[in-house]
């Protein structure tokens, strides 16, 4: 599937070009044909800008604002609802205490990045220059659209495995470049290879890959990250990676891209702090990769925040020294709440996919009925008391019928909050074995 984000500019010299609103509506050009400001196709590569040039809010804020309303349980946003471990807390703390509350250097401390590249080292056998080869950032999202911003042109095309962090489309949108898929689909999210093969040509200029992924939970195997590489190299194309849950993989271990042969001269590998350390409000994130690749990410980033986190960065620092038993047990807490979800999930009638990672599960509503899983979703708070988000908001409106009644949840709660969710999502097999017996 091709995602045609590409922004056309009226003839004429720049003074003449007519712009649009910067509140609401679509500009035309002298032909009739629309014109986008940036802003509006950055809201429209997420699906998010009315015909009339207004943005409507996410199904993210929509959704919390139900649970809200209700007092429902809000399963519906991946952050958690614990902090994260001690010794990283205390670090922010006693590094606020220190007075180290001012501008870090533009790359980052050296503390963070010198952390960052012995855990490349001490878990992927990666050899990384702090110096030249390390950025930290203001979370992924930010390396995300750095990177997107460093490396694509009008025109270049962007490949991803969809469904996908919404984040994507609006990036690729607001670069100006054309957004192709490869689709994913429940309840194993396997991509075929064929379709990957057809996606990726001479005009793919990135292919960005998130695996461990969100929202599905799958973890892409072996053979598919080879031919990723194979793919990269016959048509000169470079991958950037979203590997934020890479410590959260229930069976097995994840393996970076850039560990597989001829990966690493053309891998952008990004991960952040939040998900791991149970911070998501720190926005602590980083890139590694080849020096000229990160000091291109960079020529863009430091006109993005700047700089961000001075205290937080050496407490993340901390946190990714910390001993392989705490990686261990934070995955395996993770997998017990992920199984609570799942067994509820399952019981109120449900069809669900067990994710192998991350934060969130994926499950099929049309057991219960439901043909549009974000009318499912608006009705869900009030009819059983939780929040869950419609599939619908991480694909092109192009393929929403293929997941038309999928809901994503997370799980990245306490067990209380999940047993809570799972008692009340019961209602909604009672109530639909009730109206099977009505005459």
């Amino acid at each position: 599937m091709t995602r045609l984000c590409r922004h056309r500019e009226p003839p004429g010299r720049i003074g003449q070009r007519i712009r649009p609103s910067v509140t609401y509506g679509v500009s035309v050009d002298d032909t009739g044909a629309p014109h986008l400001a940036p802003w509006q196709r950055t809201a429209a590569g997420a699906g998010l800008l009315a015909a009339n040039g207004t943005v409507a809010p996410t199904v993210f804020a929509e959704m919390s604002a139900l649970a809200l309303e209700t007092g429902a349980v809000n399963l519906g946003q991946g952050f958690p609802d614990e902090d994260g471990p001690r010794e990283v807390l205390e670090a922010a703390r006693e590094a606020i205490s220190s007075g180290v509350n001012q501008y870090p250097p533009g790359p980052g401390m050296p503390v963070l990045r010198e952390a960052i590249a012995r855990h490349q080292r001490r878990w992927y056998d990666l050899e990384v220059d702090p110096v030249r080869e390390v950025l930290v950032t203001a979370g992924a999202t930010e390396a995300l659209a750095a990177a997107i911003l460093a490396f694509v042109d009008t025109g270049d095309e962007v490949v991803t495995f969809e469904p996908s962090y919404d984040a994507y489309a609006a990036l690729v949108a607001r670069a100006g470049g054309v957004h192709r898929t490869v689709p994913l689909r429940f309840p194993d999210w396997a991509p075929d290879h064929d379709e990957l093969r057809a996606a990726v040509t001479d005009r793919t200029r990135v292919i960005l890959l998130n695996s461990p992924h969100n929202p599905t939970g799958a973890v892409l195997d072996r053979a598919t990250l080879e031919l990723v590489v194979e793919l990269a190299h016959r048509h000169d194309a470079i991958i950037v990676t979203d590997e934020v849950y890479e410590h959260l993989v229930f069976d097995g271990r994840h393996v970076p891209i850039a560990t597989l042969p001829g990966a690493w001269q053309r891998t952008v590998s990004i991960s952040s702090a939040g998900k791991t350390f149970n911070t998501t409000g720190w926005k602590i994130g980083w890139l590694t990769g080849p020096a000229h690749f990160v000091t291109a990410v960079l020529a863009v980033k430091q006109y993005l925040t700047f700089v961000n986190g001075a205290p937080f960065q050496p407490a993340i620092a901390a946190g990714l020294d910390l001993s392989h038993t705490y990686f261990a047990d934070a995955a395996a807490a993770l997998a017990a709440k992920r199984d609570v979800l799942v067994r509820g999930l399952d019981a109120a009638g449900f069809t669900t996919a067990v994710p192998r990672s991350g934060y969130f599960a994926v499950a099929d509503a049309a057991p219960l009925g439901a043909s549009d899983a974000a009318a499912f979703c608006r009705e869900l708070p009030h009819r059983a008391g939780v929040v869950g988000v419609p599939v619908t908001a991480f694909v092109h409106p192009d393929r929403r019928d293929s997941v038309r009644t999928l809901v994503r949840f997370a799980f990245c709660k306490r067990r209380e909050v999940l047993e809570e969710a799972s008692a009340r999502l019961a209602s909604l097999s009672r109530r639909r074995g009730a109206d099977a017996r009505r005459p």
